[in-house]
């Protein structure tokens, strides 16, 4: 079978459900071999996230999640203001979430979530040559405590219960590529 037989063409779309998070809809498509399917999909704004180096070290950041039920230990990153382009998005989450500016921000890949259920994209950006300017500046609903942490410890743990985001992993691989660690 080749590629373009396993296309399915979207012949309707619902809102079902909005929040402040992510708008839910119901599509319906026509498959290659002409039936026809309802599927549920997550529309959200683009995310980022961003790895900053420091050294031998990366800057992260610890919350609370609520979906896990327990705080998480990640790289900093957020929603994409509706405008804003995905590196300075990448840089003003940097910002309000460990008081830093990079001097150096390097894209290493953009890709979705989860294809099957989301229609967004995350952009995974490195941040180099840091300036800590100062302190955080939270949204009204984020607790954050950032912090440095060893690269090895960082990839050692990643998959752990401290390190339950699996958007972690996919940024640490990527970053790993790119820079040979």
């Amino acid at each position: 079978m080749q590629d373009k037989e396993l296309i399915w063409k979207e012949t309707e779309k619902k809102e079902l459900y909005e929040t402040p998070v992510f708008t839910v809809t119901e599509r319906t498509s026509t498959g290659p071999d002409g039936q026809k399917g309802k599927f549920i999909v997550n529309e959200c704004r683009d995310w980022v996230i961003v790895i900053p180096v420091k050294d031998e070290n990366f800057l992260m950041v610890k919350q609370w999640r609520h979906g896990e039920q327990q705080l998480s230990t990640e790289f900093p990153g957020g929603v994409i203001e509706k405008g804003e382009a995905a590196e300075e998005g990448a840089r003003r989450e940097l910002l309000e979430e460990t008081g830093a500016e990079a001097a150096k921000m390097t894209l290493l890949g953009k890709m979705n979530p989860n294809p099957a259920l989301f229609s967004n994209h995350v952009y995974i950006f490195c941040a180099e040559n840091l300036t800590l300017k100062g302190s955080q500046h939270l949204d009204n609903d984020e607790f954050v405590h950032y912090f440095e942490m060893n690269k090895k410890e960082v990839f050692a743990k990643m998959g752990t219960p401290e390190f339950p985001h699996a958007l972690m992993a996919s940024a640490v691989a990527l970053y790993r590529e790119h820079y040979k660690e």
